[in-house]
């Protein structure tokens, strides 16, 4: 196979046709102080034995939480991850993640997706689930978007606990349409529920809360949705799949509209992506849903059939009528969680969630023993903690990773009030000695 397949000749006759003489005159609006002016310092030529050996050896470098144990979460989760799911997604008829144009001989992928958007309906609680949203964070934002579409209003009120990243995915949304997004601060690690009402009124779309939040804290989701319905405004949660196995749904708490980051059910973290955003709404909002949704019918013999019931994307219908341009199709991120939740089950996924509730738990009261550890707050949490710190969490995490741990996240970096605080997470795969070796490197046993 040729790496590079134009011959000389096609190349002059390419550039005849673009009425130039060279390549150096095709890249003449390119600045002269940014053009590489050497080689590029590539070794060769080499063998597929000696690149594949090279290859093995760059990849080497990077150590995974398959050599190290991981207590950083922040949005992205070392869940494990039964096999059957791997071997399953690899299979012919599934590994496209494109959508299916002519979905009535699509019927294995529809009915995967339909699958999935049932189990997002059983998780969350609500009426109605889509397929392929890219990741929470868009997900998130798209329900901002969606909200303000219903309620034919401009003001989005989203809770300074909410992913900081999302808050500005969210902001890069808005900013399009024009529509004001208000962040709400936080008291004792949750959303302050008075200040919350005095931003509240009439021209309120949505109100954005995470379950649990950004800190690992469990927020109170019934009082922040009645205080938005007293406004006619929309209540959206942002919910980790994960806990909604042991919490309450958002949808028995108030919540209009559900989004959130599937990643943590059967997806590897593969340092940040692809991921899996979901959506689940009530049925009185369906139509303002983006991305697509697949329906269950007969054919005209009797027998059961999948269908794309409602695609109100701007590849299918009038643009100004479209209410969103998602065109990826995240089926297959969406089949690993559908997997993973088959495999799992009902007990399999309350289990799950009871292992990090547990752990996490068992984790904080270790670490907070130790001298000048402290709690930042005292607010129930779900697999995520805040601890305040006697050092400078970069300093302690550095120590950390030379004895194989991969430490919690500097809050400082997002919310400067947070110095001297980090985020840790404990999910079902960190082992009591794991938990043990942490809080000896805490306190200063570096043996």
């Amino acid at each position: 196979m040729k790496f590079i397949p134009h011959t000389g000749e096609e190349r002059q006759q390419m550039l005849k046709e673009l009425g130039i003489n060279d390549l150096e005159e095709l890249f003449a609006e390119i600045p002269e102080e940014i053009r590489l002016k050497r080689e590029l310092n590539v070794p060769g030529p080499l063998s597929e034995l000696e690149v594949a050996r090279k290859l093995n050896s760059l990849a080497g470098k990077n150590k995974t939480v398959d050599q190290l144990a991981a207590f950083l979460g922040a949005g992205v989760y070392d869940h494990y991850i039964p096999s059957a799911v791997q071997h399953i997604i690899s299979r012919s008829e599934f590994y496209t993640a494109y959508t299916p144009y002519q979905p009535e001989i699509s019927q294995g992928v529809l009915q995967s997706i339909f699958e999935f958007q049932t189990m997002i309906c059983q998780l969350t609680g609500m009426d109605v689930a889509n397929a392929s949203m890219y990741d929470g964070a868009s997900a998130t934002a798209e329900a901002a978007l969606m909200a303000c579409a219903a309620t034919r209003r401009s003001k989005v009120l989203v809770s300074k606990t909410v992913h900081p990243q999302y808050r500005e995915v969210l902001r890069t949304y808005a900013s399009g349409p024009e529509l004001q997004v208000i962040e709400v601060d936080f008291t004792q690690g949750c959303t302050d529920l008075e200040k919350l009402k005095q931003f509240l009124d009439k021209d309120v779309a949505a109100v954005i809360i995470q379950q649990p939040n950004f800190f690992g804290s469990l927020e109170d989701l019934t009082a922040a949705a009645k205080a938005a319905h007293q406004v006619k405004a929309l209540l959206v949660t942002c919910a980790d799949p994960v806990s909604l196995g042991l919490i309450a749904s958002p949808g028995s708490c108030g919540a209009d509209i559900v989004t959130g980051e599937g990643q943590g059910l059967g997806i590897p973290m593969s340092y940040g992506g692809p991921h899996l955003g979901y959506m689940a709404c009530a049925a009185k909002l369906m139509r303002r849903m983006p991305g697509r949704i697949v329906g269950e019918t007969k054919d005209n013999q009797g027998r059961r059939g999948y269908v794309l019931t409602l695609q109100a994307r701007e590849q299918h219908i009038r643009r100004e009528k479209a209410t969103s341009n998602i065109c990826s199709n995240q089926a297959l991120c969406a089949l690993a969680a559908t997997v993973h939740l088959s495999l799992l089950g009902r007990k399999g996924l309350r289990s799950v969630a009871e292992q990090c509730l547990q752990k996490a738990y068992y984790a904080y009261e270790q670490i907070i023993k130790l001298p000048g550890y402290q709690p930042a707050w005292a607010v129930p949490f779900f697999k995520e903690f805040v601890i305040k710190t006697p050092q400078p969490p970069e300093e302690i995490n550095r120590r950390l990773l030379d004895n194989g741990i991969i430490g919690g996240l500097d809050l400082e970096r997002y919310y400067p009030q947070l110095k001297n605080h980090m985020l840790l997470c404990v999910t079902e795969t960190r082992t009591k000695e794991d938990i043990h070796r942490l809080v000896a490197l805490l306190g200063g046993d570096v043996k």
